[in-house]
């Protein structure tokens, strides 16, 4: 997978823009096309001030929201940080980790952006297109849009939205939802081959007693113990 994905990956600023521009009418936003049995949890860090990307899954099984297998790797990062071109940065070492795994799994639920992102193709949505593989983003902070407040109670969220144009026409890019009460809410937003839907019930599915649902949070713990 990450071989044939990573072929000819910028490594430049201009380069990344280019290809955001040829990928961007790619992205899918459409329910879920099969069943999932299995759901991998992504979460991408860096070490070494950053010459280093450190990538870890953890894929749970959908029904009893168990995991059952994990992967962590580490690889050199083949590109800086430059605002709204994270993902070129992070998503190499996420296809090395799920390279890793004994089977793909059948939806990701990246740490990052979706759709709810400048050009629409935060870290969630490149690493589905990248590998082929629904996808769905859990974001702990708003990189772009608007929103109402959120109701107080666990699971309830309101629309982001995302103005454009002249018009000022509201384009629905995620859901805002307060995932523990008293705690600030995240951003759910369908990553590729994914809807609105999707994204807030899955996330849902596997939301505990924390703010973000087990599936990151697992992928988080598994990169910082090791």
């Amino acid at each position: 997978m990450a071989d044939n994905a990573l072929a000819d990956w910028p490594t430049s600023a201009p380069e990344a823009r280019a290809l955001q521009d040829r990928i961007r009418p790619d992205v899918r936003v459409t329910p879920l096309a099969g069943p999932v049995h299995t759901v991998a949890g992504v979460d991408i860090g860096f070490e070494d001030g950053g010459a280093t990307t450190r990538a870890a899954v953890v894929v749970f099984d959908a029904t009893t929201r168990k995991p059952i297998d994990e992967a962590l790797t580490r690889t050199p990062t083949r590109m800086p940080y430059v605002p709204g071109l994270l993902s070129f940065r992070e998503v190499p070492g996420a296809l090395a980790a799920l390279d890793e795994l004994a089977a793909p799994p059948d939806l990701l639920m990246v740490d990052g952006h979706g759709i709810a992102h400048p050009k629409r193709l935060g870290v969630a949505t490149h690493l589905g297109l990248a590998s082929g593989l629904p996808s769905i983003g859990v974001a702990k902070k708003r990189l772009v849009g608007k929103h109402e407040p959120v109701p107080e109670t666990r699971l309830a969220w309101t629309p982001l939205y995302d103005q454009r144009g002249t018009t000022g026409q509201r384009e629905t890019i995620g859901r805002v939802l307060r995932s523990r009460e008293r705690v600030k809410p995240i951003f759910v937003s369908p990553g590729h081959r994914t809807d609105f839907d999707d994204a807030l019930a899955w996330c849902t599915h596997f939301l505990t007693r924390y703010r973000l649902p087990e599936t990151t949070r697992a992928a988080d713990k598994l990169a910082s113990r090791r």
